[in-house]
């Protein structure tokens, strides 16, 4: 499970080391090798180790491709897919395209989000959990919650 969230630095090349706490692990269960591609409602990147992204990619076989809001799903996220595998330095290399789509800049903000991690700029980020949090504080008991979010307990 990957939790947390680390301040990192693009290098020139637009490389990024991943955590030293996480290397060892996605050597060891995927050898290092990674996808990345764009998030559908953020200005940020997905990275998934390769087994977490096959099963993504079975759903998305599963899709219909004669339904246009699924053929856009697959195409968005199949398309912008790129492998990303870690060097022994750890690290890995984010094509320009996507560090584009993104606003990545030389500092980032790894977010990890236990099966993937999210890629954010990290004045983007600072930004959006800024907004996020006052969102929450000013529907605080307003907003009709989800039967799964009624149960939910920190």
């Amino acid at each position: 499970m990957f939790r947390g969230s680390f301040t990192l630095t693009l290098d020139d090349k637009g490389r990024l080391a991943l955590p030293a706490r996480y290397r060892d692990r996605l050597l060891s269960e995927n050898q290092g090798q990674l996808i990345c591609t764009i998030d559908l409602h953020d200005p940020c990147l997905l990275l998934f180790p390769l087994a977490e992204w096959e099963e993504i990619e079975e759903k998305l076989q599963s899709l219909s491709s004669l339904n246009p809001q699924e053929r856009r799903l697959q195409r968005i996220l199949l398309g912008n897919a790129t492998e990303c595998d870690m060097d022994k330095s750890g690290r890995i290399l984010l094509p320009a395209f996507l560090r584009q789509h993104a606003g990545l800049n030389k500092n980032i903000r790894l977010v990890g989000q236990l099966n993937k991690f999210e890629i954010w700029d990290e004045a983007a980020w600072q930004d959006r959990l800024t907004a996020d949090i006052e969102l929450e504080q000013a529907q605080a008991g307003s907003v009709e919650l989800s039967e799964r979010l009624q149960d939910f307990v920190l």
